[in-house]
């Protein structure tokens, strides 16, 4: 691990030491699983992700990659989480997923190999993890075509968030591992948008993701005081 790489040794090392459980759906990434068909489908609405050629920023296990490969896409998932990746790598074996390919690459990276080279670019559940986010929505932004979607989601930084995303769900419900999210490291909406804009990506749609612990359900609404997505796009 090198300073130029945008990433925290103790997060990937985090979500290696978990990498064997990514896809057992009542391990430390159920949340993910229940989340995946919503966040597919928005993406899936906006995009129309059959035929597109598809990057998935931030990968891990490769459920979301699995599953836009699945909807038709071709789709490359990128992580630096190598044990993450190996086991997203045997799932597309062993499920005989098509189209989907995972690759041990910084975004910075790829974005300086293949710019505008994908029709879409999706960065779920990461931006939070890293140093420097600004740099992954920059490195986004080159990667997509022009005219191209770009979609993120990441968490909310303020007291409410504070206390549902971390107290809530990390100590309270044990749905998530202590120390998954740091609260420093949460993102308004006003900053994220900022550094879209700065990006040359358009922020057309917003949507918050809310949770209810009695039904155990998930679902999008207008609320983004906690968990929320942006569905952007590369100016032409």
């Amino acid at each position: 691990m090198t300073d130029a790489i945008n990433a925290d040794p103790a997060e990937l090392a985090k979500f290696s030491e978990l990498a064997h459980r990514w896809w057992d759906p009542d391990s430390e990434f159920r949340p993910l699983h229940q989340i995946n068909p919503l966040r597919l489908d928005w993406i899936n609405g906006l995009a129309a992700l059959p035929g597109k050629k598809v990057l998935d920023v931030g990968c891990g296990g490769g459920i979301l990659a699995d599953s836009m490969a699945r909807k038709g896409a071709d789709v490359l998932g990128i992580d630096l989480a190598g044990k993450a990746l190996r086991v997203a790598q045997l799932h597309a074996l062993e499920a005989q997923t098509p189209n989907v390919q995972y690759r041990e690459i910084s975004v910075e990276a790829l974005a300086a190999e293949h710019p505008a080279s994908f029709d879409v670019v999706t960065c779920m559940e990461m931006l939070e993890h890293v140093p420097d986010p600004a740099s992954v929505v920059r490195a986004c932004s080159q990667l997509v075509k022009p005219g191209g979607w770009v979609f993120f989601s990441t968490i909310n930084r303020n007291a409410k968030a504070f206390m549902l995303a971390i107290v809530g769900a990390e100590y309270v419900l044990n749905m998530l591992p202590r120390g998954t999210h740091e609260y420093a490291k949460m993102i308004r909406p006003s900053e994220l948008a900022a550094s879209c804009r700065s990006a040359g990506l358009d922020v057309l749609h917003t949507r918050g993701l809310e949770y209810n612990p009695v039904t155990r359900r998930y679902w999008l609404s207008g609320d983004t005081s906690v968990n929320y997505l942006f569905a952007t796009q590369r100016a032409m």
